[in-house]
């Protein structure tokens, strides 16, 4: 009643204390060292600035799993924090829509219909709408609602910082059951979507091992050339986030096709040369 891990029993006519078991042989942590370290990198992986979401979160569980550990684990996981580094993205200051975030988490496992006011970038506008949470997806350090726009009727994909006012609803939903993430969103470059497109870039040499190290669109093919350029290929769904992805090489890339992206992209090399020859850099 006290709390302490102790009861009695009649041995040979006598009544004595003893501890419990679990007391005397202590279970061991249900954790491998290797699954701590990883817990351990999640957490420098979510602190890309000091309100992030899920940070502090983390670093509790974290403190709470390191109270049951052995000292030499706990020592283990020092060491690591002293030679173990994440790097800060460019990224978006979420703390603030923390409660955004849970409360659209909580209507997605509930599956009831929330009403909020969105943003659209690129109208410039905030419109009230009605949507039942799918999946709340992070990607590139932005966070995202796909979810069925009643405004629209069809799923569309929202990013959760441009949410200005959201309330959850009495309305319940059920996910098709043909809807899968991955197909949603497998073709984009991206977040944007659009119609599908081939596209067909070459890559100077210089720039073709960086292109190979990585896999950079589910459907890419890549094929090496006799001189070290090579050929990247890839089926996509909209051009808007690759174009730009093809603009950060600069020189060392030229578009093959389509034809109509090959257009998009001298129009911005076009305006780049403009902007720096209305500033007397470029003749």
């Amino acid at each position: 009643m006290a709390g302490f891990p102790i009861y009695n029993q009649t041995a040979q006519g006598q009544h004595v204390w003893a501890m419990l078991d679990t007391a005397v042989h202590p279970k061991p942590v249900p954790f491998s060292l290797s699954e701590l370290t990883a817990l351990y990198v999640s957490v420098g992986m979510a602190r890309v600035s000091e309100d992030a979401v899920f940070c502090n979160e983390l670093k509790a569980l974290l403190h709470k799993i390191s109270t049951l550990l052995p000292p030499e684990s706990v020592a283990y996981l020092q060491r690591l924090q002293q030679t173990f580094h994440v790097g800060a993205r460019p990224h978006k200051p979420y703390g603030r829509f923390k409660e955004i975030l849970q409360q659209l988490n909580e209507a997605a496992v509930n599956k009831r219909t929330v009403e909020m006011v969105y943003f659209t970038m690129s109208r410039g506008q905030a419109t009230r709408r009605r949507v039942d949470p799918y999946k709340i997806w992070f990607f590139d350090g932005s966070f995202y609602l796909a979810a069925h726009c009643h405004l629209r009727g069809e799923v569309r994909l929202f990013a959760v910082d441009r949410i200005r006012e959201m309330r959850q609803t009495a309305e319940s939903f059920q996910i098709p059951a043909d809807f899968c993430m991955e197909d949603f969103m497998g073709p984009s470059f991206g977040v944007f979507r659009g119609e599908r497109q081939k596209v067909r870039l070459w890559f100077a040499a210089d720039a073709a091992g960086y292109i190979r190290e990585k896999t950079w669109h589910p459907s890419q093919k890549v094929v090496q050339n006799d001189d070290g350029s090579l050929i990247f290929e890839a089926e996509v769904a909209g051009t808007e986030e690759i174009k730009f992805w093809i603009l950060s090489w600069g020189s060392r890339v030229r578009v093959m096709e389509p034809e109509s992206l090959k257009r998009q992209i001298a129009a911005e090399a076009a305006a780049v040369v403009k902007g720096y020859g209305n500033q007397g850099g470029v003749k």
